[in-house]
């Protein structure tokens, strides 16, 4: 699993922080490619101009011509809602769908208060930029899910994968997350979904996933009889004996406290404790049983260069001019969050 997968990084940042919405970090990209022409880059972000104290994160857009240089567009694309227990304090994660009807379906990540588990939500949309949030909940369980990828299947269905979290002794409530794994749900109309049995992916099978894995992008194969390929990313745990400061989305006291408020600086404490991301590659004949393969993008660690010296995360990927290039969530060793890019020209 040390063999690194043939990508090639992009210099600079797609996008970094560069105005109130989003100075404080960003994460969890989505590409999209828009149908008049160009690229549009959805992506979670916190920032001083946060809509209410309290909130942890929200949904924001930059739009490109050629995927490399983005201008960020006014305004939030989605944010949270307070009256919404299940949705009143964050909004992460986008993977965005075309509709039958020509309208488009974003899947979410949706929190409330740490002891309620995570869901995910959608929204639609016309054009892109304004959405509705539909009524209910896609997807839940007793733990939480999230980090939604949407996957429209050839028989018309959809799947999402997501991650699932598990808890210790106490549940939820106890705040301890001992593992997160990927599983996946099945749909008939985008709306209505079903999980499917077992795993796609479960953590701590080596030592660069002991503290779980957070999303999961498939690609599924241009051509019948190929190999579907998953990328995610898998975090390392803090070395033994580390005191790690309670991140606030595990926190039930964060809104009470304060911590909050503060939201991106806790959070970012928390990253940097000794924890390390990086993003994987897997194969599959039929897109629900995966073998592991190498590793597609690492940074040096916490004493290392680079804008993903420390962590590496939450892609997403587009097909252009024969290329793939993959946007990610990249951290450095002094906390900044950004998205990157690399490319490559096949997955093989």
């Amino acid at each position: 699993m040390s063999v690194t997968h043939r990508w090639r990084k992009e210099p600079g940042a797609r996008l970094q922080g560069s105005r109130p919405l989003d100075n404080a970090k960003l994460q969890a990209p989505c590409i999209v490619r828009v149908p008049n022409g160009g690229f549009r880059l959805f992506y979670t972000a916190v920032g001083s101009a946060k809509p209410f104290p309290a909130c942890q994160g929200y949904i924001l857009s930059a739009v490109s011509d050629d995927g490399l240089l983005f201008r960020t567009e006014p305004g939030i694309r989605l944010a949270p809602r307070p009256l919404l227990p299940h949705m009143s304090l964050r909004v992460i994660a986008p993977s965005i769908t075309q509709c039958a009807d020509g309208r488009w379906r974003m899947y979410f990540e949706s929190r409330g208060p740490a002891d309620r588990p995570t869901v995910i939500c959608s929204a639609v949309s016309s054009d892109l930029l304004a959405w509705e949030l539909e009524d209910g909940i896609r997807l839940q369980n007793l733990a939480g899910v999230g980090a939604p990828r949407f996957l429209p299947l050839p028989d018309g269905r959809g799947r999402l994968y997501c991650s699932a979290t598990e808890f210790g002794p106490g549940g939820i409530a106890n705040g301890q997350r001992i593992s997160t794994n990927i599983v996946s749900a099945i749909s008939s109309d985008g709306l209505h979904f079903e999980f499917e049995p077992g795993y796609r992916m479960r953590d701590k099978q080596a030592d660069y996933d002991t503290a779980g894995i957070s999303a999961a992008e498939v690609v599924p194969p241009s051509t019948a009889g190929e190999r579907w390929t998953l990328f995610y990313s898998a975090w390392q745990d803090v070395p033994p004996g580390t005191r790690v400061p309670l991140h606030p989305s595990l926190d039930a006291n964060a809104v009470a406290s304060g911590k909050s408020d503060n939201f991106a600086a806790a959070s970012i404490a928390a990253d940097m404790s000794g924890y390390r991301s990086r993003i994987y590659v897997a194969h599959s004949p039929d897109g629900l049983v995966w073998e592991r393969g190498s590793r597609a993008i690492d940074g040096l660690g916490y004493g290392g260069a680079g804008l993903d010296a420390v962590h590496a995360e939450d892609m997403s990927l587009i097909q252009t001019g024969g290329s793939y290039r993959m946007y990610y969530a990249a951290c450095d060793k002094d906390g900044n969050w950004r998205i990157a890019s690399a490319v490559r020209e096949d997955l093989d």
